[in-house]
Order: C-alpha cells, then sequence, then structure tokens
C-alpha cells in the first residue's frame, strides 16, 4: 500500500525537520513514535529527555527495508540473519547482537545488541525510505505513562517541546511491537 499522495508535503517537511536534528512524532504499527536520526546524538538525548528514560535502556532502529540495516545483519551467523529475516516486515523486534560495535553507546545503551525492526506500516516505510535509513523509533509517551495512541495524545504529552508530528493513522495492531532476543529466543515483550 503506497502512502497517499496527500502525505507528500508532510513527509518532506518530516525528513527535514529530521535531518536538521529535530525530533517528530509519527504513527507506527500499534501506537505513536518518537523518531529521529540514530546518528544525531543531541537528537537522541533529546527524545531520552522528553521521554524521561535513562540511556542505558537502549533504543529501537526501524527501517523500511533489511539493507538498510544490512550492516547489523552481515556479520551474523546466517541462522541468526535468518530468524531475524523470518519477522520482517512486521511489528516484530529483534534484538541483533553489535558484533563489530558499529552502534553508538547512546543507542545500544548498556547493551551489547541493538533492538531493530523492519516496518510494514506504509508511513513508517516512507519515512526510513525519504530519510535514506533507519531512524530511532520509541513510544511517543513520557516514562510511567502509556503510549499515545492519537495526534492529540501526542500534543497533551509534548506539546510544543516536538519538532514535528508527521500525520497518519496507526496500523492494525493492538499492542507494541513484539521484542525477541534471536540469541536466546526469548519473547522479552
Amino acid at each position: 500500500m503506497a502512502v497517499e499522495q496527500t502525505h507528500w508535503w508532510h513527509l518532506r517537511r518530516a525528513v527535514e525537520t529530521l535531518r536538521a536534528g529535530g525530533v517528530i512524532a509519527y504513527p507506527t504499527e500499534a501506537v505513536w513514535g518518537l523518531g529521529c536520526d540514530p546518528w544525531d546524538e543531541a537528537a537522541v538525548a533529546n527524545i531520552l529527555a522528553l521521554k524521561q528514560r535513562p540511556q542505558q535502556k537502549g533504543l529501537i532502529l526501524v527501517a523500511a527495508h533489511p539493507e538498510q540495516v544490512a550492516y547489523l545483519l552481515d556479520p551474523l551467523p546466517a541462522e541468526l540473519r535468518q530468524a531475524a529475516l523470518s519477522h520482517w516486515p512486521g511489528p516484530v523486534t529483534c534484538l541483533l547482537p553489535d558484533i563489530h560495535r558499529q552502534v553508538p553507546e547512546w543507542l545500544r545503551g548498556r547493551h551489547a545488541s541493538i533492538a531493530v525492526r523492519v516496518s510494514a506500516h506504509p508511513l513508517v516505510v516512507a519515512l526510513c525510505e525519504a530519510f535514506g535509513g533507519p531512524l530511532v523509533s520509541t513510544s511517543c509517551n513520557p516514562a510511567g505513562r502509556p503510549a499515545a495512541r492519537s495526534a492529540i495524545q501526542v500534543r497533551q504529552y509534548f506539546g510544543e517541546a516536538l519538532d514535528g508530528i508527521l500525520p497518519g493513522a496507526l496500523g492494525g495492531q493492538r499492542q507494541p511491537s513484539r521484542i525477541i532476543d534471536l540469541v536466546t529466543n526469548r519473547v522479552l515483550r
């Protein structure tokens, strides 16, 4: 399903905001997410401050397709790589060992792995494609509060503190993405 033509302007503005170091809210499969350029340490720090989330917990990367995270998949043993690919695209986040320490600590937190999801949500896919790579994806809520399920709730939580909101509808999922540790095959959420 392609993103409707009426979204092109909003999508362009969102990408400009991300490239300028901004933080945006956008709809995902089940809840609204906060996103930024994962390689921009100041933008990631801004998300953590907005959420009141400790950096040690780490964050999720969301991608449009596996090629956007090939640098993380390629070093993995074939069975782990295949396990990740079997869950994507879709609402499953896989913990990928960061074998070559390619992901900065401000994303991984205290972990040796990085949480990655390849989305099937058309707007998330379009956003990552237009941006040219994966984005930070974390639930849009202050710590201890339920994740936002509407743009109105996003505004109630963060008001003018966000640099942009990409309008759109949530996907059909009722719960946030499952998180699977590929090494242990344990479901963490």
